[in-house]
């Protein structure tokens, strides 16, 4: 059985894919060659939609790659390739899953349902320097974006102590349907500036970044 990638990113070396998933368990462990590498994994989950979105992000860097890799986990929960032939980051939400690619840079991906509930939750992740640029649109995508952004950031950085108003700001940016802001974090000594990309679709927000090593 064969998928199709719904959305594919390219910027230089990054390759980000969006995948919307409509296939059964069944069928996405059907679309393996190899799928005993992940067997260990899949029966952690009991769950049907958890076996789904595990399968479907495999299933999607499994299309990106051209072949099957195992995946292995830092103590912090952060992705890596077992033969470390790229760096990764993945991302899922209610019926897309995303994957971000690169061959020497830190990689976060992030992708976020539209809905309203992000609007009863901004205080938990909005600052006040980060007001105008939700005024500047559609304050449901400005306020899923700012929040997108933020686990992009945290993805890349690795760093759980990471606090979202007090150590990551959106700078100001005219909302788009899709495009690039800066952003800042300011938990490390480096206090670095850092590009998200983004866009915006009907059903998601998508955010993705790099972070070469200083």
């Amino acid at each position: 059985m064969d998928m199709a990638i719904y959305r594919k990113y390219k910027q230089d070396d990054l390759t980000v894919g969006v995948w919307k998933v409509d296939e059964t368990v069944e069928q996405l462990r059907s679309m393996f060659h190899h799928f005993s590498i992940y067997e260990e994994g899949f029966a952690r989950f009991s769950a049907e939609k958890r076996k789904q979105e595990w399968l479907a992000v495999r299933v999607l860097l499994k299309e990106m790659l051209g072949e099957e890799k195992k995946i292995a986990y830092l103590p912090s929960g952060k992705p890596y390739l077992e033969d470390e032939s790229m760096h990764v980051s993945f991302s899922h939400t209610n019926g897309y899953v995303a994957v971000a690619l690169h061959p020497s840079a830190e990689v976060g991906v992030d992708i976020e349902q539209y809905g309203t509930r992000v609007q009863r939750v901004a205080s938990r992740f909005i600052r006040e320097d980060e007001k105008p640029s939700i005024a500047s649109g559609d304050e449901v995508y400005g306020l899923l974006l700012h929040w997108s952004a933020k686990e992009t950031m945290f993805k890349l950085m690795d760093d759980q102590a990471v606090d979202f108003i007090d150590h990551l700001r959106i700078m100001p940016f005219e909302l788009q349907e899709s495009g690039t802001f800066e952003a800042c974090e300011y938990r490390s000594d480096k206090k670095r500036k850092i590009l998200i990309h983004y866009d915006t679709h009907s059903d998601y927000v998508l955010t993705f970044a790099t972070l070469f090593p200083m």
